[in-house]
């Protein structure tokens, strides 16, 4: 039986310092050496003061501001901890009246606006999370931005170009506009 249990031993301590130590140790030491930024969760700010993840959407709701996608997570917005859609389907009275609720703020936040609100602005991701907004969705807000900041539509609307993100690797996705990196470069604070 000690011939058995000698080797089963070994080989669990062998394989608990390799999968539980060895491992690990070198895919942090690999992911800081070669992409630290990421490794260390996208983050946007300094150092001692980060604002913010590009990689999760923040909740904006001041005029001067371009409003990210909803979310759907709970207790608050962008609960990375809670992510998920709602689950609720587009015939749900639930739904309907959210996606009611969010078309009457975005004509309060701007009345003189009366084109077509590009569906991102009135309905959350599947994970509730969705930093980015279309490129549509920062064009319709591009008026409330500029007039809340004094400033030109033109300038903005070059900051919202600037911004805008193509397809990755020309072929995934659609064009995105980051919001939290769109409105770090309004506030002048792009690091």
């Amino acid at each position: 039986m000690t011939n058995h249990i000698k080797p089963a031993i070994l080989m669990l301590l062998f394989f608990t310092v390799l999968t539980g130590i060895a491992y690990p140790l070198a895919v942090t030491f690999s992911a800081q050496t070669l992409l630290p930024s990421q490794a260390n969760g996208s983050l946007l700010g300094s150092k001692e003061q980060p604002v913010g993840s590009e990689l999760i959407g923040q909740a904006f709701s001041l005029p001067e501001y371009f409003w990210g996608r909803p979310s759907a997570t709970s207790p608050g917005p962008y609960n990375g901890g809670a992510s998920s859609g709602s689950n609720q389907g587009p015939t749900n009275p639930a739904l309907i009246d959210v996606v009611q609720a969010r078309v009457k703020a975005l004509r309060d936040a701007d009345p003189t606006h009366s084109g077509a609100i590009p569906v991102d602005l009135v309905t959350a991701s599947a994970s509730g999370l969705d930093p980015h907004i279309s490129p549509a969705a920062a064009v319709y807000q591009i008026s409330r931005v500029a007039l809340a900041r004094h400033m030109s539509p033109a300038s903005v609307r070059e900051l919202v170009e600037r911004y805008t993100e193509t397809r990755q690797w020309g072929v995934l996705g659609e064009p995105r506009v980051n919001v939290l990196k769109l409105n770090l470069a309004l506030d002048n604070r792009l690091y």
